[in-house]
């Protein structure tokens, strides 16, 4: 999987542009994802990602990173060793370039604030 291209509000991944959040989970991308509450992710916003066992969940929080990680989940992650990286998504972007070809990994990706 390769991330080619983001702005605010866009996003193109292997050649397909998407304009709304995206979840990423080997072999899938679901490009009409939201979550429960607007800024805050929580562990039923990315438990299909999470059933696919990803080693890494990286989390892009918008571009000024208004989107922030529960608590719980982040416990939950913990707990069963999976690897929370967040970040401003333009950084999260370049981590999962850079991860994706030797880590298994999931991605819930804020594309605006």
């Amino acid at each position: 999987m390769q991330i080619e291209r983001y702005e605010f509000g866009l996003i193109m991944i292997d050649g397909q542009t998407f304009r709304n959040d995206v979840l990423i989970w080997p072999g899938r991308i679901k490009g009409d994802w939201w979550r429960q509450e607007g800024h805050r992710l929580q562990l039923d916003d990315v438990a299909e990602a999470l059933a696919a066992n990803p080693e890494v969940l990286v989390v892009g929080r918008g571009e000024p990173g208004k989107m922030a990680v529960d608590p719980a989940l982040a416990a939950y992650l913990k707990d069963r060793g999976v690897a929370l990286m967040a970040y401003p998504t333009r950084e999260a972007c370049r981590v999962i370039n850079e991860l994706s070809q030797t880590r298994r990994l999931a991605a819930a990706l804020h594309l605006t604030c």
